[in-house]
């Protein structure tokens, strides 16, 4: 009797709901009332961030060193003839490859280690702002964190492995290169992944909201995200979905910001480019962060119509 009437209350609030996707305006006006919750998303994903791609400098620098682009033959490629620097470029890779593992056996586990212990304690503490009923659960956000990890960089190994094959077998050493059926395969891959990532990324990503909101441990939240319903699912797919367009979207209008002055480039000079590229791309890192946020308050939005209900019975 109990679950009978706790379904009817479910569906009685889903009735009265729109849907999730047509509530996305709402949540962006409500993150944007609240700004200190994006500083501090923003300022986490930064403070990682920023000394990594540091890191990833110091490892090219390195690499470098140890093989010049002269010796690579990156200084001699044939800017005229896409087919030939198609080739070209294929096989200075294929000697930077070794090298640039070689320099990750170090840096891989120290930065996957920085970035569990940092996102852990931003995420946490952006979900108790956003959600008052969230309190600090540092190593428990760890291991969420840890699982987001280990899933998107399995959707990205299995992105690289794909490509790397094609391009092996479009662009083989000592013939001529197939460089549309790799333009093809590595753009139809890459919408395959990011679309995959979109499907799944939910599960690893709602996770938090379960932890607080039932009060339940990292492994339990992420063992009950595959048992919350058709109903509840199919909106988190399709918001993750809505998400991934809209960071496409990002991307698009990050390029074209980026290629706007290129027409005016000798009026401009070098460093004015400079200049809108980097604004571009803080525009871009900065909006996709804000999203990220909005994605997570819509969770919460659907946990409160979904399994909310049957708390308050």
């Amino acid at each position: 009797m109990r679950d009978a009437v706790g379904t009817k209350v479910i569906a009685d609030r889903r009735a009265a709901q729109i849907r999730g996707t047509q509530t996305l305006v709402d949540q962006m006006g409500w993150m944007l009332r609240h700004p200190s919750i994006v500083a501090i998303e923003v300022g986490w994903r930064w403070l990682f961030g920023v000394p990594f791609l540091l890191a990833c400098r110091r490892l090219l620098e390195h690499v470098f060193a140890q093989l010049s682009p002269e010796d690579a033959g990156l200084s001699n490629i044939d800017v005229q003839n896409p087919w030939i620097a198609a080739g070209q470029l294929s096989r200075a890779l294929a000697k930077y490859v070794p090298l640039i593992a070689h320099e990750l056996r170090w840096l891989a586990p120290i930065a996957v280690v920085a970035c569990v212990v940092i996102s852990s304690r931003g995420r946490n503490l952006a979900l108790k702002q956003m959600e008052p009923r969230a309190r600090m659960r540092p190593l428990q956000m760890m291991v969420l964190q840890a699982a987001w990890l280990v899933l998107f960089g399995g959707v990205c190994w299995g992105w690289f492995q794909s490509v790397s094959w094609v391009a092996a077998t479009h662009l083989p050493a000592g013939a001529e290169p197939d460089l549309i059926g790799f333009s093809i395969w590595l753009i139809f891959l890459s919408l395959a992944f990011f679309t995959v990532w979109a499907l799944l990324g939910w599960i690893v990503s709602v996770a938090p909201v379960l932890m607080f909101l039932e009060d339940r441990s990292a492994g339990s939240a992420l063992g009950v995200t595959t048992r919350l319903g058709k109903l509840f699912s199919s909106e988190l797919v399709e918001i993750g979905m809505v998400m991934g367009i809209v960071n496409l979207a990002l991307l698009v209008v990050a390029m074209v910001l980026s290629a706007a002055p290129l027409p005016f480039s000798d009026q401009l000079g070098g460093d004015a480019l400079h200049v809108v590229w980097a604004c571009a791309g803080v525009f871009y890192l900065v909006a996709h962060d804000y999203f990220q946020l909005v994605r997570l308050k819509c969770f919460v939005q659907f946990w409160e119509i979904f399994r909310g209900a049957k708390e308050s019975i």
